[in-house]
Formats: C-alpha cells, structure tokens, sequence
C-alpha cells in the first residue's frame, strides 16, 4: 500500500470519530446496506484497524482479467482451506475477459464447489450479482449452505411451490439456486433476466445437447445462451466424444463449428491417431480446466479404501424368476412396454432384478393394472386408469433411474391416449395379463432373497473389521427400490439392528423420518442450517440422525449425490 494513503487513513482515522467502510463480499452479510463505526467492526470482526484498511484498499483495486492477484480479496475473506489447484482453477475461469465461460472439470473430491465459489464470490465483488447456480435437486441445499457458510453469501432456493415472482429475479440481492427440472419448466421465464453468471453443476446432464431431440438441455442452452456460463463436471466425456462437443456447445454455440464438421475431424479419427486428438487438446485448453487426483497428492491426502467381496447365488426360485421375466423383456410383441417407454421399463426391469424380488413384484402388478385399464370396456374409467398406473410407472422410475429420470422423461406422451382394440388385440393383452399374472404369483412367493442372507454376513464382518481399525460404528446400504429398501430394514430389525436403521429416499415421508425431522426442526429453525426448502431439510435432518444416533443407514439413489456422508466408514 502506498505511504501517503496509509498516513491519509491513519490521519482519518484518529481525527473521525467515526469511519464508515462498505467494503466486499466479507462484509455483505454484516454491512451490506448498513454501515459500522470502527469501533462495532473491531468487536465484531478480529482483525486490526490497520488490517481493515488494508483489505478494504485490496478491495478497492481494480484488476485486469489475467492478473493473478485479482481474486486476493475473495481469497483472504473465504473461510475456507483454499488448495493451490483451487485457486488455479478459478483464475483459468477469469483468463479471457472475451471468454464466455468455461468447463471446470476436476476428478470428484477435488472441490469444484469451492473453485465455483471464489468464482462466484469474485463476480459479486464485481458488482455482477445477477447470478444462478443450477444443480441436482439433491444438492440445492448443500449449494446454499456453502455459500452462506464459506463464503457469506446469502441464496434463495427456487422451487414451484415458492410464492416468489419469477419476473423479478435480477435485484441483485441474493444469488439464485434451483434444480435442472425448475429451470427447464421455466425456461422462458428465466430467460427475461441477463444473468451476469449461470453456474451449472454436475453439467454432465447436458451432454446430450447436440441431438437434434426436443430435450431439456436444448432449453436450457437457448435461455441462457447470452450469459457467461461455469460448468462443473468430474465426467466430461462419459460415451462419446461427441459429448465433448455438446458441452462446449453450452457455452459457445460457435467454439467447434457444426456438429457434422466435428465429426469429421475428430469422431471418426482412428482412437491412436495423435495428430487428431492433440489438435483436440489443443482447443480444449482455453475453455477446459481439469487437474486429476495425482497430481495433487502432495497436499491432498485420501482415505486408504479396503475392499471387502461377498459372493451370493441366487435360490432357484430367483434364478426361475429372473429367466422368465428376461425373456418376457426380448419379445418385441408386448402391450405391456409401449413403444415411447420400451427402452425405459426394460432398463427399470433389468434394475430391479439385480435389486430384489419383492421390488420386481410391485412393477408387475404395475403392468398388469395397467393392462387390464386399457381394455376397460368404459372410456372414463379407463382414461382415468390409464394415467394413474402410468404414473406409478414414472414414481418407480424416478426412483430407480434418480438424475437418468430427467432424460427418459422427454418422451412423447401422445402415447398415453386411449386408442381403439381390434379383438385380437384385445384376446392378445388379455393373454399378456395371464403371463404377466403367473410372474407375480411367482414374485410373491419368494419370501426371502440370498442376497439379503449374505448382507447380513456382510455387516457383521463389516463392523468387525472396524472395530480392528477403531473406526466408528457406521453402515451405507446402497438399493435401487424403496420395496427393497423395506425389505432390508425388516431383515436387520429381525436380526439385531432395531432401532439402529434410518432410511432414504426420494421422498422421506415415512413414520420415522418424520419424526426425526419435526425434532430437528425445532433444533434448527431460525438458524442457518433452516432453508426455506422442505425437501432439502428433511435430508440435512436424517444425515444428521445418521451421524449421531443411528447405525446403518439404506439409501436407494436418492442419496448417491449431494449428502456428506464422510462419517461412514462402510458401505
């Protein structure tokens, strides 16, 4: 700092009474629209009068987009451990200020939230405070938490059933969060804002984009096509390449010219051809950003992983099930898979074999009501079933499939119109219906699974290996069905674990979630961890009852992403 500035501070200073500062994003929280004398700062903020002008003449600095030390307020107001890869990061994002974003594309568990965080907080230093972060339903909640927690900014959840107007989101006062799903149905009226930032995590989702398809990635591309875009992704590339493609696309519709173009320079490229993919690399590096878990292990120390198999074959009654329901799924002359949804119920069929078969047994019945609807010999009865089975179909989808749901849901629903029967038709459903009727009978008499027998087995050597180790007394069950997941709570209470066992899910709804999340309520209302999200506290509540009552935690998809769940120390 110059030494005419700090003597004309320092004269301030001890000729004022009183020194007003509005300084940075520190501040937002506790001086934004206010002001405080030195003297309420020094009791409420540990830093020396000296250290305050300091900061607030760094905040004062205007900075070109490629100085390294542009982020240094952000940097020094973070409460947060910043690692240097980090900070790397979130300077590649302010690189080029004719850039209209990038891709920050970090192994998992690097902190990509964190790298979008001093992005963020840097915008809003910047007076750029039109801002939306756009994530898995699951991971609204953790989003505001960070920000308010590590950053001191505060957010609002969009949500449907929030009495917010859409048409005044560019106040500037707070920054914005909703789900993929939020954002597609509203498109059109996100769209009226020039959003200064449009952060989407896991943009993977979007992946898809460069099909010619109606789909909600297409939508959110079109909205947002104007805004400086961040895309936060540990996957890149998951199928394709053409992936690549689509991604960049999200932030500039122009980078790689046309898709037929790219596929001809790149997707038909021989996987060893050098000079193709390092042109590739070469005009990936100014919008790309991805640093791998290798080259980090000087300063970033992970968990040592003990793997534990445990093998199970199936009883012959499974395996019977399991054969007849898969040559069911080949035949291509079924009522029960319309053409729109074939490729979706096979998918939840084949999940939830390899889940249980009092999982597979609610879909069947699925199937055969909705069958026996469509040759309901009354049109409003039938209208009425037809829509109601579809959507229990949708409910096990959703819940089997978790962000894959998104994707199969664009699907022409023209198909669940009722249609007019030929009698043989009708002789062939109910012929379906008899078949269909047989594999549940089946289903329904399998009382227990080998694959539940061994999970037991499992836990107990599970939790033997880590009272070894002195770990502490945790378990995550993975399933793929809200009926399997019951069926296993039934099994452990059985077997030891009553009262040790808290369940989630896409809904959370049941008798004991319930009351752990009334009790943590009124723990936590009026507190930072209190969001005006429903949905997002209910799960914050039952990771806190895991953490600090229960034992075993089963989990279907729902919980795959967007929890902390750092405690457990088996699953």
């Amino acid at each position: 700092m110059p030494e005419s500035m700090i003597s004309e501070a320092h004269a301030s200073f001890v000729s004022c009474s009183q020194v007003f500062f509005a300084c940075g994003s520190y501040f937002q929280n506790k001086v934004q629209r206010s002001f405080f004398s030195i003297a309420t700062m020094k009791q409420e903020i540990p830093y020396s009068s000296a250290q305050l002008l300091y900061y607030a003449w760094q905040l004062s600095r205007n900075r070109g987009g490629a100085d390294d030390d542009k982020l240094t307020g952000v940097l020094s107001e973070a409460r947060v451990d910043l690692n240097p890869h980090q900070v790397m990061a979130a300077l590649f994002a302010f690189q080029s200020p004719f850039s209209k974003g990038v891709i920050l594309a970090d192994e998992v568990g690097l902190g990509k939230t964190i790298e979008a965080g001093i992005v963020i907080s840097q915008f809003w230093a910047e007076r750029k405070r039109r801002i939306l972060i756009v994530a898995p339903a699951t991971l609204r909640r953790q989003w505001s938490m960070e920000l308010e927690e590590k950053f001191f900014l505060d957010s609002f959840i969009l949500e449907k059933k929030k009495g917010i107007s859409l048409d005044h989101l560019s106040d500037g006062k707070q920054i914005y969060i909703c789900s993929y799903q939020f954002a597609s149905r509203q498109a059109e009226i996100l769209s009226r804002t020039h959003w200064d930032l449009v952060v989407y995590d896991e943009a993977h989702k979007l992946r898809n984009v460069y099909k010619s398809t109606p789909s909600m990635a297409s939508r959110l591309k079109s909205a947002f096509s104007d805004s400086h875009k961040l895309l936060l992704t540990a996957t890149p590339l998951q199928n394709n390449i053409e992936e690549l493609y689509g991604l960049v696309s999200i932030i500039d519709d122009h980078y790689f010219g046309d898709l037929k173009s790219f596929k001809a320079q790149y997707c038909y490229s021989n996987k060893n051809d050098d000079i193709a993919f390092g042109d590739l690399r070469r005009r990936l590096r100014p919008i790309v950003h991805r640093t791998l878990r290798k080259q980090v292990t000087e300063y970033v120390k992970y968990t040592s992983r003990i793997p534990m198999a445990q093998e199970y074959y199936p009883a012959v009654e499974e395996q019977k099930l399991y054969n007849q329901i898969s040559e069911y799924l080949r035949r291509d002359d079924t009522y029960g898979l319309p053409t729109s949804q074939r490729q979706l119920i096979t998918l939840i069929f084949r999940k939830l074999m390899s889940s249980s078969t009092f999982a597979i047994g609610y879909t069947l019945k699925t199937l055969i009501d909705r069958l026996q609807t469509k040759i309901a010999p009354y049109s409003a009865d039938k209208q009425q079933g037809w829509y109601g089975e579809d959507e229990k179909i949708a409910m096990v989808a959703e819940d089997m499939l978790g962000d894959d749901w998104d994707e199969w849901n664009e699907q022409d629903e023209n198909e669940l119109e009722g249609e007019i029967l030929t009698p043989n038709e009708i002789e062939g459903i109910k012929d379906e219906i008899k078949e269909l009727q047989r594999l549940y009978d089946l289903a329904n008499s399998i009382s227990s699974n080998k694959k539940g027998d061994c999970l037991l087995s499992a836990l107990h050597t599970g939790f033997q290996k880590m009272e070894e180790l002195g770990a502490n007394r945790k378990a995550l069950i993975f399933t793929e069905s809200t009926r399997t997941q019951l069926y296993l709570k039934q099994l452990l209470e059985e077997n030891g674990y009553m009262g040790k066992i808290v369940l989630f899910n896409g809904s959370n709804n049941d008798e004991t979630s319930r009351k752990i999340y009334k009790a943590w309520k009124e723990r936590n209302i009026g507190t930072s961890a209190f969001t005006p999200s429903l949905s997002a506290n209910k799960r914050q509540a039952i990771v806190d009852y895991f953490r600090d009552e229960a034992e075993i935690m089963i989990a279907t998809e729902a919980a795959s992403e967007g929890i902390n769940l750092s405690f457990v120390h088996l699953s």
